[in-house]
């Protein structure tokens, strides 16, 4: 059983910054890019990279994640000897059972699955960014280094550098200060919360971590600074290609935008493929009179309408004199007859009757005002309803407050 190298990926956030699109799911299963979910992306990385042995830590609403993941044959994780496994909190030996304290106490909370493999090595990954990497380059410059922890990092605008963890590093890329979302950062080099751990120095940390009743249990506030105290080689892992940190729906819907222009985030290439659990749908139709343009479309969507700079997932429809510009259409959407949808989010089985407007051009309104327009699963608009820029529904139609 014993591995050079395992998966630890933290997939039990709530996501409440995506509001109604999390209100049923963890975060790691929101539907993206048309034919996947966000998790899709670092298990399909661990295939990838030949990492063949990866622990998911689920906790918010994990059924449909559970499900969706299964015996994690689309990633050929389905093995014997390792493959994937769902690793839920549970009630241990002279205790009352507790949720995950934070992202350090859920690796804790599971030294024992751990052990079981006696790894060397253990990567501590998201379930919630979208991106394309090799974990085996990074373990490389662990190994090569002779670090106790490497994390990954990526040079982010200044303007944003307080939303993450900020290193200080020398010129040889070892880690000098770590900042935990600073309000004045001294650098701009961010944490993308990806981790190398030598594992019994993790393992020793976590332990120690855990009887500090003072702790949050968490790495970029305690885990990190803790091994920085102790003098133990740092290091940071430069990483150059695109990484989406897809937290809010702002970065959600860019991230969907980001996938139209093949830039970055070339989700057509063969060299890297991303792995998803496909359904059972028959093959897309388009109809004589409709017009498609630059725009992603998924099996088993009918379209005779408009669709412009979209991603429509698996089972869209967009009926005849219908437009859809610009917009990200979950699995299972309908827009009826004559109806306009911009600039929004349609979570599954949305349902936008005939005539009806979701969203605006940005151009229509105040800059101030204008934002983009989310609709929670198993909503629906009436006909001839207006709903306006940066609004947000839930299925029963109410208004949400962001």
């Amino acid at each position: 059983m014993k591995k050079e190298c395992i998966a630890m990926l933290l997939a039990g956030g709530q996501g409440s910054r995506l509001y109604v699109l999390t209100s049923n799911v963890a975060k790691p299963a929101v539907p993206f890019g048309g034919k996947y979910r966000i998790i899709d992306f670092p298990l399909s990385n661990c295939t990838n990279s030949g990492i063949d042995t990866v622990g998911v830590l689920t906790q918010y609403k994990p059924l449909e994640l559970n499900s969706y993941i299964g015996s994690g044959q689309p990633w050929d994780l389905d093995r014997l000897d390792g493959g994937v496994h769902i690793l839920p909190p549970y009630m241990r030996e002279g205790d009352k059972g507790t949720w995950f304290k934070g992202t350090a106490n859920a690796i804790y909370q599971n030294i024992g699955f751990v052990d079981m493999y006696d790894p060397e090595y253990v990567v501590i990954l998201s379930g919630d960014h979208i991106y394309k990497m090799n974990y085996d380059k990074m373990l490389e410059a662990h190994k090569k280094a002779g670090a106790a922890c490497t994390i990954s990092v990526l040079e982010v605008p200044w303007d944003e550098a307080s939303r993450f963890g900020i290193m200080a590093v020398d010129g040889e890329n070892n880690i000098t200060e770590f900042q935990e979302k600073p309000k004045q950062p001294k650098s701009n080099l961010a944490s993308m919360g990806i981790y190398v751990f030598t594992w019994q120095k993790l393992r020793q940390a976590l332990i120690e971590d855990e009887a500090d009743p003072a702790s949050s249990n968490d790495f970029g506030k305690n885990i990190i600074p803790k091994f920085l105290a102790a003098g133990e080689k740092m290091i940071a892992y430069r990483f150059d290609g695109y990484w989406k940190d897809v937290g809010t729906l702002e970065s959600l819907w860019d991230a969907n935008m980001d996938m139209l222009s093949r830039g970055d985030l070339d989700l057509l290439e063969d060299s890297w493929p991303i792995y998803a659990r496909l359904s059972s749908e028959p093959p897309a139709y388009i109809g004589k009179s409709s017009l498609v343009e630059h725009s992603v479309v998924t099996q088993g969507c009918e379209i005779t309408g408009t669709v412009k700079n979209s991603v429509l997932s698996h089972g869209a429809r967009v009926e005849d004199g219908a437009e859809v510009h610009y917009s990200v259409l979950m699995p299972g959407v309908t827009v009826k007859r004559g109806a306009v949808v911009r600039y929004a989010i349609l979570g599954e089985n949305c349902q936008v009757e005939a005539g009806a407007v979701v969203g605006a051009d940005p151009e229509s309104y105040d800059p101030d005002a204008w934002g983009i327009t989310v609709l929670g699963p198993n909503t629906a608009i009436a006909a001839g309803e207006t709903v306006k820029p940066k609004t947000m529904l839930n299925s029963e139609h109410k208004e949400v407050s962001r």
